[in-house]
């Protein structure tokens, strides 16, 4: 017996004498296309790391990369049976564009359409060497990664104008109610002698975006196979984010009442921000805790 368990490797190693696995093998004689794309790879994921990541609208990036990877390899035995060649037609018709995109992307400075279209492009490749089968396997890895880059600047603004304007608002009602001399224009909430901005980070937008990151990732983990569930959690990440941030901005008002603008703009500034956020992500864990009956309610009904 030990000796047929030892023909058996010497066979297997002489039709693959490297030890290369057959996968990785067919990607080497496609090496000037690794090297282009890792020239495109390379600087805008460092430009992203240096404006997006850096910043509290985009410091889940990390997070994302990683939990993101370790999706792709934790269903990495699931994969290889599968890999088919894409179309290749269909491949050079959405590369060609994508590319050019970049291009465009790239000569004008735009950091969010260079992601976008760094991020398709990565994906038609993709595509092109794993096919439909690999592709609808990792359909939420593919979608999870897109949070890696920064939504377009218009898109912010538009988005944070109603929340800015709704949140600033309400604080100044409750606080007024309460006796503060307080009062607002637009955006700007004028306490004492100062001047507080209600800017997008205040807004609700930069948690919907970080919470639903980390929401979705846990979601996935979590309930994968109850999508129904997975969608009412995923709608109760909105309200908890706008909550808190709107406690967020009665916490600056109040420091800023209370010990002054410096102490707001501050290290308490970025600190009430972390702390909300803490709160927000672990009040959407608390609200898959209290909804365990729905959960199972509806997977015996799918069960059905």
């Amino acid at each position: 017996m030990p000796n047929a368990d030892i023909a058996a490797t010497d066979h297997s190693l002489s039709q693959n004498p490297s030890g290369i696995p057959p996968w990785w093998r067919a990607l080497l004689p496609h090496w000037l296309l690794w090297l282009g794309l890792a020239a495109i790879t390379i600087p805008t994921m460092v430009e992203v790391a240096r404006e997006s990541w850096s910043t509290e609208q985009g410091a889940h990036g990390p997070i994302v990369l990683a939990t993101g990877i370790w999706l792709v390899l934790q269903l990495r035995r699931e994969i290889v049976p599968l890999i088919r060649r894409g179309n290749l037609a269909l491949v050079m018709a959405l590369l060609i564009p994508m590319l050019m995109l970049y291009v465009l992307a790239r000569v004008t400075t735009t950091l969010e359409l260079e992601g976008v279209a760094l991020y398709l492009t990565l994906v038609v490749v993709f595509y092109a060497y794993c096919g439909t089968a690999v592709m609808r396997l990792l359909w939420f890895p593919t979608l999870y990664f897109v949070f890696l880059f920064p939504p377009p600047d218009s898109l912010v603004a538009t988005l944070t104008q109603p929340l800015k304007i709704n949140i600033s608002r309400a604080a100044v009602a409750l606080l007024d109610a309460c006796g503060m001399t307080i009062a607002r224009k637009g955006v700007i909430i004028q306490v004492d002698q100062y001047d507080i901005l209600v800017a997008a980070a205040c807004a609700g937008l930069n948690s919907i975006i970080s919470l639903s990151a980390i929401g979705l990732f846990y979601i996935y983990v979590r309930h994968n196979a109850n999508w129904r569930y997975a969608l009412f959690l995923m709608i109760a990440i909105l309200p908890v984010a706008v909550l808190a941030n709107f406690v967020r901005v009665l916490l600056l008002i109040l420091i800023t009442d209370f010990m002054g603008d410096a102490w707001a703009q501050g290290f308490l500034h970025g600190f009430a921000g972390m702390v909300m956020f803490a709160v927000a992500l672990l009040s959407i864990f608390g609200i898959d805790r209290l909804a365990e009956p729905i959960r199972r309610r509806l997977a015996t009904r799918s069960a059905r």
